[in-house]
């Protein structure tokens, strides 16, 4: 059992776990299936956990399994207390959470506080009319004069944000599809319930929670039109740039100064409990890093929060990276990043960033020296690519929206590679709801498991590298610099020191070792020797990495 976890109860355990941890994100409708419906489930989570653990890593973070429509597969919620049965139970929820922790992993589980699914019975109360309790738990407005929408506001799913109820008479505002409306937080019976929901999942074992759109929560109360962006800012990583999203700047329908209320008051939640964490994602294309910066800074706020800057865009180089660090030392002095570089909602970045395996090795290796936490994504240890997935398959609304141009997420939710010997991978002995994508088949667990060079190896080793450096899971850092193609910098905790450099391209570099007696380690992530002459000569996508006790 991984000695760092200790129970909820116990006051010897460690509040700042989270500081430094690695993540492990399940999406569950695509990890195992237990009963051949073709759909994942939580007893299917429960019987890979054993592989989980062999990763080494801290925590999971399970998508949403919640009772609901599925219109946007689970994020669209109708109870937030109960499992959907076609991932189970909550009878078999606590088994997993109990599994896990006896394997040594703490469970995060994604909560969608921003908005419900229009079957959740409170939207059915609040749209049955405009004098009910509820009436005023959802964002609701009149139309103008002339019977359009309140305001200029878009979904984020394309179209307007507003969609028109006849019962009430009035619009409701969805940031999202229109079956997902969104909640008026700045009703305090609304928070209530929800922390409520917090309380119900932590009473049930749960070590944390991610937070989906967690600068989505308020609106403004006068509801003003968002001004235009100019098409020089215009960014596409958010919404795809065919989305006219990306053609407003978004002041008004989210990243209001009032959520910094009810982050206290969720906080305040969570420290009633021993060991608990939070990490909100952050959606805005212009100014993610500062409002992480706001959102991570002291003791009243979540305790960090990713936004998009690897999570997008094209293969980050050293010089990118550099520049990324330095705006979060500048913007998040005081707060705590979790770093990503796929997820549920984007393209797998082996795709994305055209990677070749010694690429992706040096990506791991990177990631997991970093100043701040890690969140890696099922089947990224694999070095899955995206998965293609033809339009008659297509599960995912945004992508059949957008299609063409925008293929949508469907691409990295395909389900899992277990083995290569059937057809749907090891994941299902039935009909996998979105196919399982042959070109995975070379990557399954258990092909890589008898390769002793493949990189699912490599990430074990990696994350094991960092666990055993204290330094770099809760260490400071110095400028992290870019010299030509080599990102480098050193972390430093409680006396001992971490060097690391990176070669970031496909040629060989050179570089200075900083001053001083440095011992190499990391031989098993093939990191450099520097020469007699103190220079480092670093071979394509090599890592050097140096420890020097103070």
């Amino acid at each position: 059992m991984n000695a760092q976890l200790q129970t909820q109860t116990d006051p010897k355990a460690d509040k700042d776990w989270w500081r430094g941890a690695v993540i492990y994100q399940i999406y569950p409708r695509s990890y195992q299936d237990s009963n051949g419906d073709g759909i994942g489930d939580l007893n299917g989570i429960t019987a890979r956990l054993p592989y989980v653990a062999s990763l080494g890593v801290d925590a999971i973070w399970i998508s949403p399994f919640f009772t609901s429509p599925m219109k946007d597969f689970g994020y669209d919620v109708s109870d937030y207390c109960d499992v959907d049965p076609m991932f189970g139970s909550l009878s078999d929820f606590d088994v997993m959470v109990d599994t896990a922790h006896k394997l040594g992993i703490r469970v995060m589980i994604d909560l969608v506080l921003s908005h419900t699914s229009d079957q959740h019975p409170w939207f059915a109360q609040s749209r049955a009319s405009r004098d009910n309790p509820k009436a005023d738990w959802y964002v609701w407005a009149d139309p103008k004069p002339d019977g359009n929408p309140p305001n200029n506001w878009l979904s984020i799913f394309g179209g307007p944000a507003w969609q028109w109820d006849a019962r009430r008479e009035q619009y409701y505002l969805h940031n999202f599809l229109t079956e997902q409306p969104d909640l008026n937080f700045h009703n305090p019976d609304v928070q209530d319930a929800l922390l409520n929901v917090v309380r119900f999942w932590l009473d049930r074992g749960v070590d944390g929670f991610r937070l989906d759109t967690i600068n989505f929560y308020v609106h403004d109360q006068k509801l003003r039109d968002n001004p235009p962006l100019p098409v020089d800012q215009r960014d596409a990583s958010i919404a795809p740039r065919v989305n006219p999203y990306n053609h407003q700047l978004h002041l008004y329908d989210k990243n209001r100064p009032e959520n910094l209320d009810f982050l206290a008051r969720f906080r305040a939640v969570l420290d009633e409990y021993d060991a608990t964490t939070a990490v909100g994602e952050v959606g805005d294309a212009q100014k993610g890093l500062e409002i992480m910066g706001e959102y991570t800074a002291g003791d009243e706020r979540v305790h960090m929060c990713y936004s998009f800057e690897f999570l997008s865009g094209t293969q980050p180089d050293a010089a990118r990276i550099a520049d990324v660090m330095e705006r979060v030392d500048t913007v998040v002095p005081d707060g705590w990043a979790c770093w990503a570089f796929s997820n549920h909602d984007v393209v797998r970045h082996a795709s994305r960033w055209e990677l070749t395996p010694s690429a992706q090795r040096a990506f791991a290796t990177l990631m997991m020296c970093l100043r701040g936490s890690v969140c890696i994504y099922q089947g990224e240890e694999l070095g899955l690519p995206e998965a293609d997935v033809p339009f008659e398959d297509l599960q995912d609304p945004y992508g059949i929206e957008f299609w063409p141009e925008f293929k949508g997420r469907d691409g990295c939710r395909t389900p899992m590679v277990w083995e290569q010997s059937n057809q749907n991978g090891g994941f299902s002995t039935g009909t996998p709801w979105l196919p399982v994508s042959h070109a995975h088949l070379g990557h399954a667990v258990a092909v890589q498991e008898d390769d002793p060079g493949a990189l699912l190896h490599h990430y074990r080793k990696a994350i094991h590298f960092r666990a055993t450096q204290p330094a770099l899971v809760k260490g400071t850092h110095d400028k992290v610099k870019a010299t030509g193609s080599v990102v480098h910098f050193t972390r430093s905790h409680e006396g001992e020191e971490v060097f690391v450099a990176v070669n970031m391209s496909g040629e060989p570099a050179v570089i200075e070792m900083p001053a001083g007696t440095w011992q190499q380690i990391g031989q098993e992530l093939g990191s450099a020797t520097a020469a007699p002459d103190g220079k480092l000569h670093l071979g394509p996508w090599q890592p050097a990495l140096a420890r020097r006790q103070a």
